[in-house]
């Protein structure tokens, strides 16, 4: 009986203990706020897909930077290096003066000791007549004629060319007798008529034998002081040679 009465008790206080957590935690629960909290349905969504967001990163790389220019590089020809051309047009000390400008073209690329062209064919030479004058005596074979190199223009841009040049294919020409010249004769035929007057003691035959020999002497004066004009025919040879390095910057 005794034993009943325990079991009894033992069931009453397990029982009490299990169903009172039981109330707490249903007391406990009623209390809370069970409520999820509100979304904002005006923010935007971020689905972007996977593909876009890439192309956002790519754009937010800084751009690559511009290339770099071009240093300009300068070639050098050094003094004494000769360039070849031909005249445009012709010279003659009959109708040119001094101070007239000439041009030339250059018939072969001129290149530097790399071998790198400075100035290439075709390139215009500009040449100033220093001076130039006839030949007006037999023993002068070249006459005058002094050419002073100016510039040469490449690519449509002019260089300053300093040296020297000369026409290599000039020549002397006659010039047709002229007064001055017809004077000469009759300058030698009056002296000598008068010097065969008065060696022969003023007869008309002394006259006539010393106005041929007179003439044949002023002839021969005229003959070796006759004008020759300096010709430089055109498309003949012009030599230019610098004095100072000459520099093309390209």
């Amino acid at each position: 009986m005794v034993a009943k009465k325990v079991a009894l008790l033992a069931l009453a206080i397990l029982v009490g203990c299990g169903g009172q957590p039981d109330d707490r935690a249903a007391a406990d629960d009623s209390g809370r706020d069970l409520q999820r909290p509100e979304v904002d349905a005006s923010a935007p969504m971020n689905d972007r897909s996977a593909a876009s967001k890439t192309a956002t990163k790519v754009a937010a790389k800084p751009a690559s930077k511009p290339a770099a220019k071009a240093t300009p590089r300068e070639r050098v020809l050094a003094a004494g290096t000769a360039i070849s051309a031909k005249f445009d047009g012709g010279i003659s000390s009959r109708t040119h003066k001094a101070g007239q400008k000439i041009t030339g073209t250059v018939v072969s690329a001129v290149k530097d000791k790399s071998g790198r062209i400075v100035i290439p064919a075709g390139a215009k030479v500009h040449v100033t007549i220093t001076a130039i004058h006839e030949s007006e005596r037999k023993s002068d074979k070249t006459g005058k004629l002094v050419l002073t190199p100016t510039k040469v223009d490449i690519a449509g841009r002019s260089y300053t060319l300093s040296g020297s040049a000369t026409a290599l294919d000039r020549t002397l020409k006659d010039r047709k007798t002229n007064a001055g010249d017809l004077a000469k004769v009759g300058v030698g035929v009056g002296a000598g008529a008068l010097l065969g007057t008065a060696v022969s003691g003023g007869s008309t035959k002394g006259a006539v034998i010393g106005g041929v020999a007179g003439g044949a002497v002023g002839a021969q004066r005229a003959v070796e002081t006759q004008d020759r004009d300096v010709v430089v025919p055109a498309g003949s040879r012009l030599k230019v040679t610098l004095s100072v390095p000459f520099r093309r910057t390209i």
